[in-house]
């Protein structure tokens, strides 16, 4: 009984020692990265690029596996429940993280129940109208929605989405009144736009930019904070005249919120060496994303950032989810 005594008092002088050596042995198996849509789309496409350069600087495979379904709510319920030892990550999209928590009850706390590791990349919208609205430029396009109001109506995939609450910012910020028009997805939404049925769009580059070259779209500004690096001469929506507009897709690594402080870190270095690999930062701009790479800590601040202004959108426009 005395030998069992004093190991109970001895081993938690080591139990810091113990959480080094085993963060400093992770990974010892491959690594699962859950992916909250289905393959093709852009979050797999960069959950693929990253899980590959991540996996070489790690020395471990990263197996993905899509989980797709409720706009990455079935992926972050998943990973929210699972064993805190750093073998399951997930590849975070802004839907499920920072938009969805003001619009609907969620199986998890998207700020308790993960630790956030890194920002892997951010892609900004691209504002385009229909050949036939008389509008070469933002302040144009605000003057020409504010002489109609109501009558400008612009597309989404449907309510919730970044296109619509990109919509719905700009309809705040430049203070004018547009109809939103949602659809069950960007393909359809995209073709009537095309065809003149719905005057403009906040859509994702790679689905518009071939349309904008062929002259069948007019692209009028990106919707990030800066400049996009594949449209370096495209300005900005706030360049354009609406102060502080910033609506970007963004993707992440996080893990579920027990995981070690170290392994979160270890995670975060190779991570960070992975994404900043010149032909990763190529792949990931091929697909509408420039590369971040920040700390756990500006990663988890950038997060509550973005859930305050998505629930500063969604209150100011009374937007619902049917």
């Amino acid at each position: 009984m005395k030998k069992i005594a004093i190991m109970a008092a001895v081993l938690p002088l080591f139990g810091g020692a113990a959480t080094v050596a085993i963060a400093q042995a992770y990974p010892a198996k491959p690594i699962r990265m859950l992916i909250g849509f289905p393959p093709g789309g852009g979050t797999d496409i960069i959950g693929r690029i990253v899980a590959q350069k991540l996996g070489e600087t790690l020395g471990q495979q990263i197996i993905v596996d899509n989980r797709g379904g409720a706009s990455g709510q079935l992926a972050a319920e998943l990973v929210s429940k699972a064993a805190p030892d750093g073998y399951t990550i997930m590849m975070a999209h802004i839907a499920a993280m920072t938009i969805l928590p003001s619009l609907i009850k969620l199986p998890y706390d998207a700020q308790k129940d993960f630790a956030p590791v890194s920002l892997s990349a951010i892609g900004p919208n691209l504002l385009v109208v229909h050949p036939s609205v008389p509008a070469k430029s933002v302040k144009e396009l605000i003057a020409l929605a504010k002489a109609r109001p109501g009558q400008l109506q612009y597309a989404s995939p449907g309510a919730g989405t970044v296109q619509h609450l990109a919509g719905e910012l700009f309809k705040l910020q430049a203070k004018v009144d547009m109809l939103h028009i949602p659809y069950k997805g960007s393909g359809q939404s995209i073709v009537d736009l095309i065809s003149g049925q719905v005057h403009l769009d906040f859509d994702a580059v790679p689905p518009v930019i071939n349309y904008v070259r062929q002259g069948r779209l007019r692209a009028l500004a990106v919707t990030s904070a800066k400049r996009f690096s594949l449209l370096p001469d495209m300005p900005t929506v706030e360049e354009a005249g609406v102060k502080g507009f910033d609506m970007s897709t963004w993707w992440g690594i996080v893990v579920p919120g027990g995981v070690s402080k170290d392994i979160v870190n270890k995670l975060n270095a190779e991570m960070v060496k992975a994404i900043r690999q010149p032909d990763a930062k190529d792949k990931i701009a091929f697909v509408g994303a420039d590369t971040v790479g920040n700390t756990p800590e500006e990663f988890a601040a950038f997060i509550r950032s973005e859930t305050e202004k998505y629930a500063r959108i969604v209150k100011a426009g009374n937007i619902k989810l049917d």
